[in-house]
């Protein structure tokens, strides 16, 4: 049979139609958009409500840092551990028990469960006020979105801004000079440090591109016509500020993860990307937040609302050496090989760091110097709880999850790849539990201490 050669115009329209037919949202019977307005504005204090209640049932959300420690630019660190136990147990009891026996009893902590987006039904890009406020008096760039805002309290999230540090010029210290590095400030604190390709790069992380919730059309969550977001709305000043959404690429909406921004710092020492997504190069990963995940996996969406097409070559080449070369803080207690210096650190610190290398097997995934193996691993939670949906999320199983980097964590709460863990006790708890550890109160204390050092 004699082959048939198709234009390539036919292979581009078979494809947008395919994206149209199998994206999840519908683009073809659209709202108008003063009636879009105001039925979600009508629901916005519901389901605010309907978060705010499961983050006070699930956690401690007051403000009480760590005595003596701060994050790089002063900001206190949480204290000890925010999530609720079951009536009537304790930790120490809970760890007792296989994870036959608390599934069976339903005891569980709620927090330990998957958070749900703020409104995990609507999903989509939400911004802290503070990052808000901040672009809008530089940038006149407004984030707000007019049917939900964030749900977390300022003091359990990232320091802002943070401060930036260079592998390229350590001697440095904090390149920011304490500000928000934005498209309007950028050339002047960079010009003198950066090469032409790297500041070219960082030109791009700073501009403004459409995004499913931010842009021109009447299916935006903005009041007025948007320019889009900037990869540093979340990654902020390169690393994080709690910037939250849910993943693109999974189906039904349901089994979609809360996405925990995570820091920047030391991607050039990483070697995946995405929390669960495994994919092999920055240079991927740029690109695919662009194409796909702006756009929550929505092909149809990116091309109604404007994606931005990155040229491989130089545009998210320039991206992504900018950002391979931003370094994590210093740790002035760390010596050359990622371990304590006896003659700085304190006897709790270097009790915890034998636990950390020793019985509470940390160091099996997250291996010093950067305390990464740069692999994947399952860590079947859903073995202690039965699976339950909450808030539009349902509790299953996760599957493999990235080893994300020690290095500066006390600057990155809150924890795990969807911000369940609030404080690096919770945490410390959490892997407790998962791991079968049975570790001593004590042991949980130096390992906490230890992880601030890091």
């Amino acid at each position: 049979m004699k082959n048939s050669i198709r234009h390539p115009l036919f292979y581009i329209v078979i494809s947008f139609i395919t994206s149209l037919l199998f994206s999840n949202t519908s683009i073809a019977a659209e709202e108008d958009f003063n009636s879009l307005v105001k039925r979600l504005q009508a629901d916005k204090p519901k389901f605010a409500k309907r978060q705010q209640n499961l983050l006070n049932e699930r956690y401690d959300l007051a403000d009480r840092i760590v005595q003596g420690v701060t994050m790089s630019r002063g900001k206190g660190v949480q204290a000890g551990v925010r999530v609720k136990l079951p009536a009537g147990t304790s930790w120490e009891k809970l760890a007792s028990l296989s994870p036959e026996e608390i599934k069976n009893k339903n005891l569980w902590p709620a927090g330990f469960l998957p958070l749900p987006h703020p409104h995990h039904e609507a999903g989509g890009m939400i911004f802290p006020r503070f990052l808000i406020d901040e672009t809008k008096k530089q940038t006149d760039r407004d984030l707000t979105r007019f049917d939900l805002d964030f749900d977390l309290p300022n003091h359990l999230l990232p320091e802002f801004p943070a401060p930036i540090y260079l592998t390229t010029r350590p001697d440095l210290g904090d390149v920011s000079q304490g500000q928000l590095v934005t498209l309007t400030n950028f050339y002047d604190l960079f010009k003198d440090i950066l090469n032409p390709k790297q500041l070219e790069g960082l030109r791009l992380l700073v501009t403004p591109f459409p995004q499913q919730q931010f842009n021109a059309t009447g299916d935006r969550r903005s009041l007025k016509p948007h320019q889009g977001v900037a990869c540093f709305d979340c990654h902020a000043n390169g690393h994080t500020n709690a910037s939250t959404h849910t993943v693109g690429d999974i189906r039904p909406n349901e089994h979609r993860h809360r996405i925990d921004t995570p820091t920047l710092r030391g991607l050039n020492i990483q070697r995946l990307f995405g929390s669960q997504r495994a994919l092999k190069t920055v240079e991927d990963f740029t690109e695919f937040e662009q194409r796909a995940a702006y756009f929550d996996g929505a092909p149809a969406d990116a091309t109604l609302k404007g994606t931005n097409i990155l040229e491989r070559g130089s545009q998210v080449h320039f991206m992504s050496e900018f950002q391979s070369i931003l370094d994590f803080p210093p740790a002035p207690k760390l010596n050359i090989y990622g371990k304590l210096d006896a003659t700085k650190a304190s006897g709790s610190e270097l009790r915890g760091q034998d636990v950390f290398f020793g019985k509470g097997q940390c160091a099996s995934c997250h291996i010093p110097p950067y305390y990464t193996d740069n692999l994947m691993h399952n860590l079947k939670v859903e073995r202690f709880f039965k699976e339950v949906t909450i808030n539009g999320r349902k509790a299953s199983a996760d599957g493999p999850i990235k080893t994300f980097p020690l290095r500066g964590i006390k600057d990155s709460p809150p924890y795990l790849h969807d911000d369940r863990l609030l404080t690096l006790a919770d945490t410390v708890e959490f892997f407790n539990l998962v791991l079968e550890l049975k570790l001593e109160k004590q042991e949980k204390d130096d390992l906490v201490a230890f992880l601030l050092t890091l």
